[in-house]
């Protein structure tokens, strides 16, 4: 099976391998605007003076390279289980394969850190926090306040403690925070808030933003590039993998363990003994306690967490990650990529860009239909303190937010980034009356009314 679809890919590869190709299109860049952070307890957002999303894209024959700061546009923080750090700046140049290929060989398992970086220049780490269980203690080693364990901070234990369920008191509102400073998502970049089962109360008193919002009626936009060079896909796609059959949740084909204590895998291998399943230790809190289980439906993901499939920008197909979520949106392991790469690891980061390169200018990639048909939400209506302006999309370019009153005046004026989601407007000191929320970029407008009382 692999090798057909080795095939294919580098057939739909070879005609968009440069210029077009989404490896060099599909990153957010800016040299303007700058990111900021939260302080715990503070709702209003500090400039951190660091520049957001991607600053500069270039590539070669065989290369695609992304200089980047590794700051989102929304604002980071707070992480409120006592973690030290902010997102600082990364100043860092990534380098993807022009043309990714498949491993025919022994998958590749993916590693602490790094598996991956989002089109806004953020990092993807995959399901680890560093935490597992010491079988000779009977106790947590590894991460933040656990002593270390047997053969250091690179040894796989028997036990390996997932970081979505068990950090989820240190992720800000967009399912993120820092690791030495350097901000990343273990899971689908969305925000708590707009989850259908909200599991995390942050988003309460901090901005419900993130990289997009899922909608469930849309294939969900490429928000990254794995370490082996393929894409990486929202939480929705096509039914069918030759793009057709409507569009649903994109699901995981891991399944949690029928057991109470942990004595084997699911799969039967008798290791060394892990807690019991109990409050604490419960089913989810390792890797371990997944198994990969084949499903003949096309919308279940294989043991890496893709599939190979048509996609809005592969027409042709290609094999692609989605960041899984359950039924109620909440983040579904293994989450992104893995435990396994699909592909051969080449991608990383480089110092400096040593061959001759064409460096990519962005340009405006909305059309009247495609701004027209934007699902942008503007909420609640009426209102009385507040006004939200959420796009349930992925913002590739700057919007700007007016409040106009019925004369035409502008009111107040919000401009929502690329690569971030949400738009706020305190009205409590405007009179109640009739109003309008603009919404434009350089080229098109719309206009919703909204009363104030």
């Amino acid at each position: 099976m692999k090798k057909k679809t080795s095939l294919f890919i580098l057939l739909a590869f070879s005609s968009t391998a440069f210029a077009q190709s989404p490896s060099i299109t599909s990153w957010l860049q800016n040299t303007t605007a700058t990111g900021s952070y939260y302080m715990s307890g503070n709702s209003t957002a500090i400039d951190n003076g660091i520049e957001v999303n991607c600053q500069q894209v270039e590539y070669s024959n065989d290369w695609v390279y992304i200089s980047t700061h590794g700051i989102p546009s929304y604002p980071t923080g707070p992480f409120l289980d006592g973690n030290p750090s902010q997102a600082e700046d990364q100043d860092v140049i990534y380098q993807f394969p022009l043309i990714p290929t498949p491993n025919t060989g022994t998958p590749t398992e993916t590693t602490p850190g790094n598996v991956g970086v989002f089109i806004n220049g953020v990092s993807l780490f995959d399901w680890r926090d560093g935490a597992a269980w010491d079988p000779s203690s009977n106790s947590l080693c590894g991460g933040p306040g656990n002593p270390p364990c047997p053969g250091g901070p690179a040894a796989t234990q028997v036990w390996n403690r997932d970081a979505v369920p068990a950090e989820m008191a240190g992720f800000d509102c967009s399912k993120g925070h820092p690791a030495m400073g350097n901000y990343h998502h273990h899971q689908n970049p969305s925000a708590f808030k707009l989850d259908l089962n909200v599991i995390s109360s942050i988003c309460n008193l901090y901005d419900a933003d993130g990289l997009y919002a899922i909608d469930s009626t849309e294939h969900s936009p490429l928000i990254g590039f794995a370490y082996d060079g393929y894409p990486i896909y929202g939480a929705y796609g096509y039914v069918n993998a030759n793009g057709t059959g409507g569009i649903t949740r994109m699901k995981s084909g891991y399944e949690l363990a029928n057991y109470t204590v942990r004595t084997h895998y699911p799969d039967g291998t008798d290791v060394d003994d892990g807690p019991a399943v109990d409050a604490t230790y419960f089913l989810g809190y390792f890797r371990e306690d997944y198994q990969w289980v084949s499903h003949p439906s096309e919308d279940y993901l294989d043991e890496h967490n893709g599939r190979f499939c048509v996609t809005p920008e592969y027409p042709n197909g290609t094999y692609c990650y989605f960041a899984t979520v359950d039924e109620n949106w909440n983040s579904a392991y293994p989450y992104s990529v893995g435990p396994t790469f699909y592909g051969n690891v080449v991608a990383g980061t480089v110092t400096s860009v040593s061959e001759p390169t064409t460096v990519y200018e962005a340009t405006s990639s909305l059309d009247e239909d495609a701004f027209d048909e934007m699902n942008i939400q503007v909420f609640p209506n009426p209102a009385t303190d507040l006004i939200a302006v959420q796009v349930l999309d992925l913002v590739q370019e700057d919007l700007t937010i007016e409040l106009i009153d019925v004369s035409g005046k502008t009111i107040s004026e919000m401009i929502i980034l690329p690569g971030s989601t949400i738009a706020y407007f305190d009205v409590q000191s405007v009179y109640a009356g009739n109003y309008f929320i603009r919404i434009s970029n350089q080229k098109f407008e719309r206009t919703t009314k909204i009363i104030i009382e």
